[in-house]
């Protein structure tokens, strides 16, 4: 029995379509996050999500809440693209008349989240330092969320390049979990957190659902087919 065939064009454009609507749609919620995890003990300028996007709007208007979206919009495309089509590829070679077994299907998950991650650091560093810029000027989804979201935090110190002169730098990333837990304490690592959630679940329902519409394969289904 022949195996099903799966359409790496048609992936790869339902991908795109589906990060496109969903990082659009919650990107204010990520700056948010970005300005509440790089606040440090005194250079507080926002108390909670709500507060940070009320004076973002008052400062910068509107589309003060969309700062770096340009940069994740355009390079969101082939970021959510590859992940979802790289799912659906590895899931359809490692599985077998059409089943997958647990330790199969976070292997599929490891090598798509490999390559998110290879096409994103890039992305994420420009991002983080758009996104951030905002609050220098002011100043002079779901449990798996919550779970990584130390390890967000310590990423987005260490890719925040412009700093205010009271504030730390890093050299590292055990150097940069010693001075948080030393200047901060261990609370500082759960800073956006509820940002965090608030972003990563609706994501991940919006980029499924807009996926899984197959807009690739409507639009593909216009093209000449080639005859074998």
């Amino acid at each position: 029995m022949a195996d099903k065939q799966i359409s790496l064009p048609a992936k790869l454009i339902n991908g795109g379509v589906a990060g496109l609507i969903g990082v659009t749609c919650v990107f204010p919620i990520d700056l948010a996050k970005t300005r509440l995890q790089n606040q440090q003990n005194g250079s507080r300028l926002y108390t909670s999500m709500s507060d940070c996007l009320i004076k973002t709007i008052r400062s910068e208007g509107y589309f003060g809440m969309y700062r770096g979206a340009a940069v994740n919009l355009t390079l969101v495309t082939p970021e959510k693209a590859i992940k979802l089509a790289a799912n659906d590829f590895f899931r359809h070679h490692l599985s077998k008349d059409g089943k997958l077994t647990l330790v199969k299907e976070m292997l599929a998950g490891c090598g798509a989240g490999t390559c998110q991650v290879i096409v994103t650091t890039p992305m994420e560093m420009l991002k983080i330092q758009l996104q951030d810029a905002g609050r220098i000027g002011c100043a002079a989804g779901s449990t798996a969320a919550v779970a990584v979201n130390p390890v967000d935090v310590i990423k987005t110190r260490l890719q925040s390049l412009n700093r205010g002169s009271t504030e730390d730098t890093y050299s590292g990333v055990t150097d940069c979990i010693r001075k948080i837990l030393r200047n901060e304490g261990p609370a500082a690592f759960l800073k956006g957190a509820y940002c965090r959630a608030l972003v990563i679940a609706p994501l991940f329902g919006i980029a499924q659902v807009v996926y899984f519409l197959g807009v690739g394969e409507y639009i593909l289904s216009f093209l000449p087919k080639k005859d074998n």
